[in-house]
């Protein structure tokens, strides 16, 4: 599924959207080069289960947990790892273990050690706006692209292309 993000309203409403169609469960590879709109797809997805304040990455701490309600969410940059076994002695095992939704930025860092996606975002600036391609790697992810699907009625598409708005 490709996506075109026209602006950052558009970007955080598909983020709002895809966060819905997860239902507080999975886990998400987001993955483009710096600027190009992880954290903000983060921001939309926080606020499907409410979340209003600001997000950022959490470059520096490697993970940022959120309690919403019943809902866990945890928000993962790994951009800084040095080795995947970091995350190792970091409690990585007793997060992706919990029943949370987890949401990593830079998981090529964790490679070998990070179990394969549900859903795996690639973003990359494109004008105007960003593209994000989604692609399904289980069962829970094909759901979640076909939850996005529907919710595409009367947006147009041009080329395979989704313009969300």
């Amino acid at each position: 599924m490709q996506v075109q993000l026209n602006d950052e309203e558009a970007h955080v409403a598909f983020g709002e959207a895809l966060g819905k169609a997860l239902t507080g469960r999975g886990l998400v590879y987001l993955e483009g080069d710096l600027g190009a709109g992880k954290t903000t797809l983060t921001r939309g997805i926080l606020r499907a289960y409410g979340y209003q304040g600001a997000v950022k990455s959490p470059t520096y701490t490697l993970v940022e947990p959120y309690e919403l309600g019943d809902q866990r969410l945890y928000h993962l940059d790994l951009y800084r790892l040095a080795d995947p076994e970091e995350l190792e002695f970091m409690g990585g095992r007793d997060v992706l273990a919990d029943d949370a939704l987890c949401l990593i930025e830079w998981p090529s860092r964790g490679d070998g050690w990070l179990p394969a996606p549900d859903v795996r975002i690639q973003l990359r600036v494109a004008d105007p706006g960003r593209m994000a391609l989604l692609t399904a790697e289980s069962a829970l992810g094909q759901h979640v692209l076909g939850q996005l699907n529907s919710q595409t009625t009367g947006h147009p598409q041009e080329g395979g292309v989704i313009q969300w708005k």
